[in-house]
């Protein structure tokens, strides 16, 4: 059964909910020992009845399990399929090619660019229906991940297996990209085809332009180019040696790796596209496509069925809620005195 969340980012909020975890418990606790302080636990059921010592600790456990089942809503839980009948007519066929080199790693975009890269690619796929993608790595090599497909959560996943391990060989051969993912499209028919490329700008004399030249005349295919990373200052690359986290250098200086926004914007002139210089802003690239459909001439298709994971966060929202609801009924006060007592040691000495 396939199973996935859709927005595993939200997870980064169990930290905040352990720490309220721990504050809560820590006052918990506080409270006992000073109640313990003013009189024994037998007297003060006798003087204040209506206090509790396990209503505030049943109130804070309701409360950390709501904002836990809040956690795992807020990340979009799926499992279970469905097919659904898509009508694709007027229908792209979008290639995404992705900059999985060293470079890609630098953390001028946060938290890194492929991680930039990854979720602006989700952002445009969320906004798209009927619309087959495919997805191309590229660095030394450029591979297929993904062929074109209507199944947008088997994309994702391959989408999310991007690393810089993924590539075969070192480097950035943008150029090998652009030939790759035109290729890709197995039809030289006019029309609906694009490639969006998102990378830094490095390249290794591939002839990026040429290719993008040839892939606009000989496959009919737009090229759009998305520049990640800061254009001024860049960024450093992280390293590991012998464990140890570090950057990388040459020649005993630390590299500081800049997207270079003239050659894209030349490959996205030269292949009848778009420059987006993303750099290390939030951009909504879903936004981006709704302009771009506007020039692309589109063909006609036929119908087709996606295959759509169900979503189920609407389980964990309620179970929030109704813990929620358990929590302001407990209170923290009993609602009725609590019973008498042995008499004390001192009562029955005085008796």
């Amino acid at each position: 059964m396939a199973f996935d969340f859709q927005n595993p980012g939200a997870f980064r909020l169990l930290a905040i909910v352990a720490i309220l975890a721990v504050v809560a418990a820590l006052g918990i606790l506080a409270r006992r020992r000073a109640l313990g302080r003013f009189a024994s636990h037998p007297m003060l059921i006798r003087i204040a009845p209506h206090i509790s010592l396990f209503r505030p600790a049943i109130r804070a456990g309701l409360a950390t399990f709501a904002l836990l089942s809040l956690v795992f809503a807020i990340a979009d839980p799926r499992w279970g399929v469905r097919y659904v009948e898509v009508d694709r007519g007027g229908g792209m066929d979008v290639i995404f090619t992705v900059d999985v080199s060293r470079s890609m790693l630098a953390g001028d975009a946060t938290p890194s660019r492929l991680d930039r890269s990854r979720s602006l690619i989700e952002e445009a796929v969320a906004s798209m229906t009927g619309d087959r993608v495919g997805l191309v790595d590229f660095a030394g090599t450029a591979t297929v991940r993904s062929p074109l497909t209507l199944n947008y959560d088997a994309f994702e996943d391959a989408l999310d297996e991007l690393t810089p391990r993924s590539a075969a060989r070192g480097g950035s051969m943008l150029g090998d990209a652009i030939r790759v993912a035109a290729d890709a499209f197995g039809s030289d028919e006019p029309g609906g085809k694009a490639i969006v490329i998102l990378t830094d700008g490095e390249d290794m004399e591939s002839f990026p332009v040429e290719a993008a030249e040839a892939a606009r005349r000989d496959h009919g295919v737009r090229i759009y180019t998305v520049g990640i990373g800061d254009d001024e200052d860049g960024g450093r690359i992280p390293v590991s040696r012998d464990g140890q986290p570090g950057w990388l250098q040459y020649e005993n200086q630390e590299v500081w790796s800049k997207m270079d926004p003239s050659l894209l914007e030349a490959v996205a002139a030269a292949g009848g596209g778009v420059f987006v210089p993303a750099g290390t802003s939030l951009v909504d690239l879903g936004e981006f496509f709704a302009e771009w459909i506007t020039a692309i001439d589109l063909r006609d298709r036929d119908e087709g069925t996606a295959r759509r994971t169900i979503p189920r966060f609407q389980w964990f929202a309620g179970i929030a809620l109704v813990l929620l609801i358990i929590e302001m009924l407990v209170g923290e006060r009993r609602r009725r005195p609590a019973k008498p007592t042995r008499p004390l040691e001192s009562e029955r000495m005085n008796a």
